[in-house]
């Protein structure tokens, strides 16, 4: 019989700041080599849970505990960090927030270091944590020059010395990654559960990312509460993770669109199992009868991208020789790999730097005679990284800076920002200084903060990254409408093939600082060579696409029809 390795009996936490709990009676026990996943949206306490199980709480974040959480037999809050993290190692969400060393090798040898490991032993061990991670050419690099999964594989190295650590846990390990590193991310994770006999914790809202690898249960989180504990295939049986806020896989919308009924024996939670001859007949009869949508018209051409190239200092070009047109009024995806060029483009269009070679024009005008600031009254830049964005303390302050700064009325700036702040799920926390908060209510403030001014293009730089499907629905619903009711262009830099399908028309797709695609969504996710070449993953639709017979370029334009309801 395995043995529990952490138990939650009647627990509640209330941090020092605030009035009610935030974890609300929680009884769970995980046992040892246990994969679990902790499902819920944000805000739902999930990340509050992991830091419980890591010793954050109480010895970083203060406050008040009821009940018993025991970490490998030990009561965490009569124990110290040290202790705990002996037993518990943590790959953080923001994994800049978890470099300690100038050098990969530096940062994975910090806790050997620590525990005076003699240097010969060290360097051994460092070796040998970062192969388990295929990080061994990357020893002598700067850890924040790295990709996002690279940081991630780093941060997993430095927790891998010590063979106490019975429990590994993963906060949002996907929000910085592109589709095909997402994927790794979650082999490795699986490997080194396998192979080293870890219990495994993952906090994630991508359902379906996750679940490309198997997984023991999943523990629905939401409002301080576990609502389910459950096996994956029962979950998603269930009508819970619509109600949560949670997006289901997109194979199993698309079957529900098409009429399928499910059976109680149904096994769901990874498409390459599921039994295609019971549904084929179903999915073809819908997709026969449907009628695909035209391609709506375009208007003015708003930014021309003309021949352009562009690098950082003697390293090669992080873009070379691109050309593509935006339309007033359109939704377009930039989709890509890590360093493919995506944010170096929006850089461009924004005039944060200038072209090499080529031009760029903004509603006729080259760029180059126009200052950043007139730039900025017709393009709102919201970055991938909140952090980098953030200046002020208050949530308020923040999101009215550039309507103040622009010499708006009083009024007018209350309006707006009470209409962005709501939109957002920020107004009830319009009070709270920007410190306290996560990664994902960061990200809200940010998009916000551009939202106010309505620009004329709006481009965002992965703006669901850290936002679970409610919340995330709630901000493109905000921003559909902008781009409906004020013809606003809506550029969108992202990773996420969900949010391509369902809110944008059109794909522009690099990879290696060229542009390789540019055609309509549902022709480039059909792609396999653009897939492949750009580290995308190929989605669920296509697979069920082709195991019903059907083209997968028409079912996945069929598919964002049902979704938008056209």
């Amino acid at each position: 019989m395995k043995k529990p390795v952490i138990e939650f009996k009647d627990f509640s936490f209330r941090y020092k700041s605030q009035n009610e709990f935030t974890l609300h009676d929680i009884n769970l026990t995980i046992y040892s080599g246990e994969k679990v996943l902790i499902l819920g949206p944000s805000g739902s306490g999930k990340s509050t849970l992991g830091n419980c199980v890591n010793g954050l709480i109480p010895f970083s974040y203060d406050g008040e505990i009821k009940g018993s959480c025991k970490v490998s037999g030990i009561e965490v809050k009569d124990a110290n960090i040290f202790t705990i993290s002996n037993h518990v190692g943590t790959v953080l969400q923001d994994s800049d927030a978890q470099f300690v060393g100038l050098s990969v090798g530096e940062d994975i040898a910090f806790s050997l270091e620590n525990d005076a490991v003699p240097r010969p032993e060290m360097l051994t061990k460092v070796d040998a944590a970062a192969k388990i991670v295929d990080m061994d050419g990357f020893l002598d690099a700067i850890p924040y020059s790295l990709s996002g999964g690279q940081k991630q594989k780093v941060s997993l190295a430095g927790i891998m010395h010590n063979k106490d650590v019975e429990t590994l846990l993963f906060d949002e390990p996907l929000a910085a990654l592109d589709p095909a590193m997402g994927m790794s991310a979650i082999d490795l994770i699986d490997q080194i559960h396998k192979n080293h006999e870890k219990t495994v914790l993952i906090i994630e809202h991508r359902l379906e990312d996750v679940l490309y690898r198997h997984v023991d249960r999943i523990v629905l989180v939401n409002e301080g509460r576990i609502l389910l504990d459950l096996t994956p295939d029962e979950l998603l049986r269930s009508d819970a993770l619509k109600k949560n806020g949670i997006r289901e896989p997109l194979y199993l919308s698309a079957l529900k669109n098409a009429g399928v009924q499910f059976g109680e024996n149904e096994h769901l939670d990874n498409i390459e199992e599921l039994d295609f001859a019971k549904y084929k007949d179903t999915v073809a009869k819908a997709f026969q009868s449907s009628v695909l949508s035209e391609p709506k018209p375009k208007g003015e051409k708003i930014i021309e991208v003309s021949h352009v190239s562009y690098g950082y200092g003697k390293e090669r070009l992080a873009l070379d020789n691109v050309s593509f047109d935006i339309c007033r009024g359109e939704k377009i995806s930039i989709i890509g790999k890590n360093g493919a060029g995506k944010s170096t483009a929006a850089k461009l269009i924004c005039g944060i730097i200038r072209p090499r070679k080529g031009t760029v024009r903004l509603k006729g005008q080259d760029c180059t005679a126009l200052s950043i600031r007139e730039i900025g009254r017709m393009v709102g830049y919201v970055m991938q990284n909140p952090n980098q964005m953030l200046v002020k303390d208050m949530i308020r302050d923040e999101v009215s800076l550039a309507l103040t700064l622009n010499g708006f009325e009083e009024s007018v700036i209350e309006e707006r920002c009470e209409k962005v702040l709501r939109m957002c799920g920020l107004y009830s926390m319009r009070n709270w200084p920007v410190g306290v908060l996560s990664y994902g209510q960061k990200k809200r403030i940010t998009i916000a903060s551009i939202l106010v001014l309505q620009p004329d293009v709006i481009i965002l730089d992965e703006p669901t990254a850290g936002q679970d499907y409610k919340r995330y629905t709630e901000i493109m619903q905000f921003i559909d409408a902008l781009n409906r009711e004020y013809n606003i262009t809506i550029v969108f830099i992202t990773h996420d093939m969900h949010l391509a399908i369902e809110y944008t028309d059109r794909s522009i797709v690099f990879a290696d600082g060229k542009c390789i695609a540019d055609d309509a969504v549902f022709k480039v996710l059909s792609n396999e060579d653009v897939i492949t070449r750009a580290n995308l993953k190929q989605t669920s639709l296509v697979t069920l696409a082709e195991r019903c017979g059907i083209d997968p370029e028409h079912y996945i334009h069929y598919f964002i029809d049902c979704e938008r309801g056209e």
